[in-house]
C-alpha cells in the first residue's frame, strides 16, 4: 500500500503520466487555490477524480474539497448553482441541464462504456420494451434519459410505448430478478453484482454495443462562472483529471490500491474491475462533440429537449482548453 503521493511521484518517474515541463513552467499560478469536486459515494466510473487528488494538489489547488453526492441527480444543479466547481457528469442529462439554461459547460469526454441495461426474460432487444415495464429512480433522471436516447434510436415513442416505474435500486433490483420490471439501468459496481448474481440479462451494453460504445457516456464539466473568472485554474484541474484519467489505464492495480485506501473506501475487486472493462484512454480518441451531437438528437426525438444540437454545442461547450491538453499530454 502506498500514499497518493508516492503513488503520482512513482507514475511520473516512470512516465505513465506525461508530462511537459517547459509548458508547466511558463504558465501562471491557478487564480485561485480553492476547488470543489462532486464526490458520487456511489459513482465509482468517476474513479479518476479520486485518483486525481494529489495531481490537483501538485498544480496548485491547496484548498481542494470534495462534496459528497448520494447520487448523481443532485450533481448537476449542484454544479449549475456554483456549489461545487468540476465533476464527471453522464452526458445525457447534462444536455438536458444545458436545454433548461443551466449554467454547466461541457470540456472533455472521460469515457463510454459504464452504462448497461439488463432486461428480463421477456425481452431481448430494445423494441422488446413496448409496452412493458421499465424502471428509474425518477422521471428527468440519467437513466430516463438514457433509455429514452435508446428507445428514440430504434423507434420507439419513450412517453407512450413504455410504462415508466420510479422506484428505488433496491427495489428496482428485485422487481428485475422476480420479473416484475422489465429494464432497468445499471452502472459499476451495481452492473458488476447483476452480472455476479445473474439477475437478468444484458440487452445494451455501451462499451461493446454500437452505436453506443461509440460516444461519450460521461464527460468532465465545469461550473460556467468558474471557467470564466478562472480559465487557468480551469485548465490545471482538466490537466490533473486528464493523467489521473490515464493512471487509471496504464496503472490499473495502483490506482485500485490507492481508492481502496484513501478515504472515498471503494472496494478493491471492484475498482480493478472497472479499470479493466471501462476505456478511460478513449478520452484522446473519441470526438465529444459528436457525442453530444448524437445525445441530443436522441433527446430531442424523445421529447426531453427543445434545443437543436447546434444550439446545444455553440451554448455549453468548449474545447478550447480540451484541445490545448491533447496536444500538451500527447503520448
Amino acid at each position: 500500500m502506498i500514499s497518493r503521493r508516492e503513488f503520482v511521484q512513482s507514475a511520473m518517474a516512470t512516465g505513465a503520466i506525461a508530462i511537459a515541463p517547459r509548458v508547466l513552467a511558463a504558465e501562471p499560478p491557478p487564480e485561485t487555490t480553492q476547488l470543489r469536486i462532486a464526490h458520487i459515494t456511489t459513482g465509482l466510473c468517476s474513479a479518476p477524480l479520486y485518483v486525481a487528488e494529489e495531481l490537483l494538489r501538485a498544480e496548485g489547488f491547496s484548498a481542494l474539497r470534495y462534496v459528497r453526492h448520494e447520487t448523481s441527480a443532485t450533481v448537476y444543479p449542484a454544479l449549475a448553482a456554483g456549489e461545487i466547481d468540476f465533476g464527471t457528469n453522464f452526458i445525457a442529462p447534462s444536455i438536458v441541464q444545458a436545454d433548461k439554461g443551466g449554467q454547466v459547460v461541457i470540456l472533455s469526454g472521460t469515457h463510454p462504456g459504464c452504462i448497461e441495461l439488463f432486461g428480463s426474460r421477456r425481452v431481448r432487444t430494445l423494441r422488446d420494451l413496448k409496452g412493458k415495464a421499465v424502471s428509474i429512480p425518477q422521471l428527468g433522471s440519467a437513466a430516463h434519459a438514457f433509455i429514452a436516447s435508446m428507445l428514440a434510436h430504434v423507434g420507439l415513442n419513450s412517453r407512450s410505448d413504455v410504462k415508466w416505474l420510479e422506484q428505488r435500486q433496491t427495489e428496482a433490483f428485485n422487481d428485475l430478478a422476480g420479473g416484475n420490471v422489465d429494464a432497468l439501468i445499471a452502472t459499476p459496481p451495481r452492473s458488476f453484482e447483476l452480472r455476479a448474481r445473474k439477475i437478468g440479462h444484458v440487452i445494451v451494453n455501451m462499451t461493446t454495443d454500437r452505436p453506443w460504445s461509440q460516444y461519450f457516456c460521461c464527460v468532465l464539466t465545469v461550473n460556467r462562472d468558474f471557467l470564466r473568472k478562472y480559465p487557468v485554474a480551469t485548465k490545471r484541474a482538466m490537466r490533473a483529471i486528464l493523467k489521473a484519467t490515464d493512471l487509471c489505464v496504464s496503472s490499473p492495480e495502483p490506482s485500485a490500491r490507492l481508492l481502496t485506501k484513501s478515504a472515498f473506501g471503494f472496494n478493491y475487486e471492484a475498482s480493478l474491475q472497472l479499470f479493466r472493462e471501462i476505456p478511460y484512454a478513449e478520452w484522446r480518441v473519441l470526438d465529444v462533440e459528436d457525442a453530444v451531437r448524437f445525445y441530443a438528437l436522441r433527446l430531442h426525438e424523445a421529447g426531453m429537449i427543445k434545443s437543436s444540437p447546434q444550439k446545444i454545442i455553440a451554448q455549453a461547450t468548449d474545447w478550447r482548453l480540451l484541445n490545448e491538453l491533447k496536444r500538451e499530454l500527447k503520448a
